[in-house]
Parts: structure tokens; C-alpha cells; sequence
């Protein structure tokens, strides 16, 4: 008897070991923040988890100018959404700096007060996103997943994870989550001069795309609703730094009165940036305003 003992308290000090050496579930998230990045655990753990965004990045979309269409396209799906009518996911395409990503951010900023939340998942991690939708899928919360920059190449995971969670899996999307994504190409993926070779023509003249580009193609199409962006005319480039430089302090009646050349400095900057658009603007912007604070 006395030797059973012994060997049970053996066994169990050798379990509390083993546990011990085992992942830990994640804490859940803090519901309480407006904003998450999801972030993928170390390994040998199974979970990842929602990390809260302290001090999320807060756009008013009235700062946003040039974008008056794009603007009103992804407030007015948001607010169906919200509000718990039907919604699409979001396609944001274009001029890189021409103010998609701010367009998201200005929409949370806008609507946080009504539950709305953000979850930025890099590329990399979309494969997570069954496991980001379970996770949410019993919240009051409405949930943006937010996919910045995002591009593939082909046979990605991630691919083929965000087509099923966009339409095509046999499991529906929750109703309190859509996806907003932003990209410097429409179809998402490179395109490449050898699909053209695959295009074919039939005898009335119709022209049918290759099986490549239609796989391209069937992701993109799987957003609801394309916004495009265009690169900036020169006045509506200083437009912009004008606003910011009133937003930064400097009124035209004062600092920028008193400076008729700061158009010629902002053209000069976007010139050395390579193009005009808001995020230009905003940087020189800034410059000027430190500049001129002295």
C-alpha cells in the first residue's frame, strides 16, 4: 500500500511537470478597446490572440478631401452595417497615399461610439481567420477585419483562407463581421504578360480570359464593394496642405499670408516624393508647420 502511495505522489508530481511545460491559453481580449491587431502566438502554442490598440490612430473622415465619393460609398455601407441591415465586404483599390487606409480608420473613429471595432490581421496571418471568427462570432460588436496593403502571390495560405471567409466556405460569414481590405492592385495578385497568351478568341469575336485570370479575378470580385483611388491634380494637392497647414495652426491669415511662396515648397516636395497625394500633403504639411513654429 505504502508503495502505491509513493507512486501515485510520483505520477502526480510528474503530471504537475508535464503541465506546467504545456501552452497556456491566451487571457481573453479586453473587449473594452475600439481597436485589435491580431497577433499569432509563439510557437507550440495553438492560439493566437487579440492584442487591444491603445491609442488607435483617429481620423476624422472630414479631413479626408478629394475622396468625396469614396467617402460617402464606405460611411454609408458602414452605417448599414452597424446597424445591422444587410452590408458588403470592401474593396479599397489605387494611387498609393490617396487616403484608402485613412478612409478605414476614419469610419472607426466615426462609428466606435456605436460598437463598431477594428481587427487589422496582416497577410500573413489571414490563414487565422476561422479562428479570429469563432472568436467574435457571439459579440454585440460589429467587427471590421482590416487587410492593409494587402497583395498576394500564388499558392499563399492566406489566399485561399480569405476567398472562403469572403464567400465559399460551407460555413456562413457571422453577421457582426465584414472585411475591409486596401491594395495597390485590383485583382489582388501580380498579373503578368504570359496570361495574355492565354486569352482566347471564339468565331464571333467574343474574348474569353484564361483559366490564370480568372482565378485572380475571383477573389477580388468576391467584395461586394470596389472603391478606386486616383492620383492627385496639382490643385487639389495643394488643397490638401492647405488644410493641414490650418489644422497644424498656420491660418492663411497669418503664417501662410505671410509666406506666399509655401505653394512652391509643397510642389518642390512632391516633386522629391515622386507624386502628389494626401499623405505627401500631410508630410509636408507637418514639416512646414514645425518649421514655421519656431
Amino acid at each position: 500500500m505504502q508503495a502505491l502511495e509513493t507512486l501515485m505522489a510520483r505520477l502526480e508530481s510528474l503530471l504537475g511537470r508535464a503541465e506546467s511545460l504545456l501552452p497556456q491559453p491566451p487571457a481573453p481580449p479586453d473587449w473594452r478597446a475600439t481597436a485589435f491587431r491580431w497577433r499569432t502566438s509563439p510557437a507550440g502554442h495553438r492560439h493566437g490572440l487579440l492584442e487591444p490598440i491603445r491609442h488607435p490612430h483617429r481620423i476624422r473622415l472630414d479631413d479626408l478631401l478629394g475622396v468625396a465619393e469614396q467617402k460617402a460609398a464606405i460611411e454609408r455601407n458602414t452605417r448599414q452595417f452597424i446597424a445591422g441591415r444587410p452590408a458588403n465586404n470592401v474593396l479599397l483599390t489605387g494611387a498609393r497615399g490617396t487616403g484608402k487606409s485613412s478612409l478605414v480608420k476614419g469610419v472607426l473613429t466615426k462609428f466606435a461610439k456605436r460598437g463598431l471595432r477594428l481587427i487589422e490581421v496582416d497577410r500573413n496571418d489571414l490563414v487565422s481567420l476561422p479562428e479570429i471568427i469563432d472568436l467574435i462570432a457571439d459579440r454585440p460588436e460589429r467587427f471590421i477585419v482590416f487587410c492593409d496593403d494587402l497583395s498576394f502571390e500564388a499558392a499563399e495560405p492566406g489566399y485561399k483562407a480569405l476567398k472562403s471567409a469572403l464567400d465559399g466556405s460551407i460555413a456562413g460569414p457571422p453577421e457582426n463581421l465584414l472585411i475591409y481590405a486596401t491594395s495597390n492592385r485590383r485583382h489582388l495578385m501580380p498579373e503578368r504578360m504570359a496570361e495574355n497568351l492565354e486569352t482566347t478568341h471564339t468565331a464571333d469575336g467574343e474574348i474569353h480570359p484564361g483559366e490564370t485570370t480568372e482565378e485572380k479575378i475571383s477573389l477580388s470580385e468576391r467584395f461586394g464593394l470596389w472603391l478606386s483611388f486616383y492620383p492627385f491634380d496639382q490643385d487639389l494637392y495643394l488643397a490638401i496642405c492647405a488644410h493641414w497647414l490650418n489644422t497644424f495652426g498656420l491660418d492663411q491669415k497669418s503664417a501662410l499670408a505671410g509666406r506666399p511662396h509655401w505653394h512652391q515648397e509643397a510642389l518642390q516636395w512632391a516633386l522629391q516624393r515622386g507624386g502628389r497625394s494626401g499623405r505627401v500633403a500631410w508630410q509636408f504639411a507637418r514639416d512646414y508647420a514645425g518649421r514655421m513654429s519656431k
